[in-house]
């Protein structure tokens, strides 16, 4: 996020041929709860949008989704990077950086259909994916589960 920012080595900064890629306001950062001093110090640098697990805790996920989608355009492009370690480690045990306190499943499945409701998705990446250390592929299981959420398969039966 810094380097499309503008900030940090220069030639990763510029990869993009502008100078910042993106502006601080095109981003949101959703489930945050293990951030160093100096990420702190960033983010409230840079102004992002960020929610972190007291707000989900204080707003629930619906509002805190909603607030995060709201300013999306009609034209608008959706990238979402899906840490995986966004999730509870409880529900995701294969990550190299588990925090307890994240997401639970109906939480993170409420998120990817909410993104999917926008029709706005046009990029995604997974990260933080650790099949070394996932136990019987449970948290492969449930990122596939997202994902198809995320492309439109609703667990909800709606009219």
């Amino acid at each position: 996020v810094a380097s499309l920012c503008g900030l940090g080595p220069r030639a990763l900064a510029e990869m993009s041929g502008q100078l910042p890629a993106l502006p601080a306001s095109a981003f949101c950062q959703i489930g945050l709860r293990s951030v160093d001093a100096y990420e702190k110090h960033m983010i409230r640098e840079l102004g992002l949008e960020v929610y972190d697990m007291r707000a989900i805790d204080e707003l629930g996920m619906r509002e805190v989704m909603r607030r995060a989608l709201a300013d999306l355009g009609p034209d608008d492009h959706l990238h979402l990077s899906f840490d995986v370690d966004f999730l509870d480690p409880e529900i995701a045990p294969g990550t190299g950086t588990p925090v307890r306190g994240g997401p639970n499943y109906r939480e993170a499945q409420l998120c990817m259909e909410m993104i999917a409701d926008t029709g706005r998705l046009g990029s995604l990446d997974i990260v933080e994916l650790n099949p070394a250390l996932d136990l019987r592929n449970q948290t492969a299981e449930l990122v596939v589960d997202l994902v198809q959420s995320l492309f439109g398969q609703s667990t909800l039966v709606r009219p």
